[in-house]
């Protein structure tokens, strides 16, 4: 399914994309017998309004199917131009989607399932949650999969690390002071580099 636009007015009377789309992926078409499909909403999150995850609900006849997630990629931009503030792309879990950020408390509401594409996204999230929730320390030095270039022209993969509260930002080896920051760095393989202790000789 490609993308979905609209103004701030279509989105009445929800006033975000994560109330929006709660609400567009929620359905009762049941008829007075109790028959038919029904889908409902138990979990969701939208990450920095660009990506919305839930866990999903199927009914038939009022029964309940495992559940699965749903992932849509989410364009939210209330100073467009032309007023199309909004818009998103739906998907499922066995789509194989490529982002993979799904916070742990909607994991654990999925039900089972042996669809290898759903199994295999299952697996890439909690993989990302668990580089995460890695610790990065205050003079900590790191080396990244790869290097990266920055706008001044330095090219590297090894920083030191500079915290100040939850700002996170690096610097060159050597340079006692913090000069890059890298969006996405917990989520990066980043690896920790040993680095060699001296101890002071102690004569007796």
């Amino acid at each position: 399914m490609g993308w979905l636009t609209m103004p701030l007015s279509s989105m009445q009377p929800h006033s975000t994309p994560k109330a929006y789309l709660d609400a567009q992926f929620t359905y009762d078409q049941r008829d007075p017998a109790g028959k038919g499909r029904a889908l409902r909403i138990v979990a969701s999150s939208c990450l920095r309004n660009k990506v919305y995850y839930a866990a999903a609900v199927p009914s038939t006849d009022g029964v309940d199917q495992p559940t699965f997630a749903i992932v849509c990629l989410v364009k939210w931009n209330p100073r467009d131009r032309e007023g199309y503030v909004f818009g998103y792309k739906d998907m499922t879990e066995h789509m194989g989607p490529c982002e993979a950020e799904c916070p742990e408390r909607i994991l654990a509401l999925l039900g089972d399932t042996d669809e290898p594409s759903a199994l295999n996204w299952r697996r890439r999230c909690i993989d990302n949650l668990a580089r995460a929730a890695r610790p990065l320390e205050h003079g900590m030095r790191i080396r990244l999969p790869s290097p990266v270039r920055f706008t001044d022209g330095y090219e590297g993969a090894e920083f030191t690390v500079h915290k100040r509260g939850r700002r996170v930002a690096l610097s060159r080896p050597g340079v006692s002071y913090p000069e890059y920051r890298l969006s996405g760095l917990r989520h990066l393989s980043w690896t920790v580099v040993p680095e060699t202790k001296v101890h002071k000789t102690v004569f007796a």
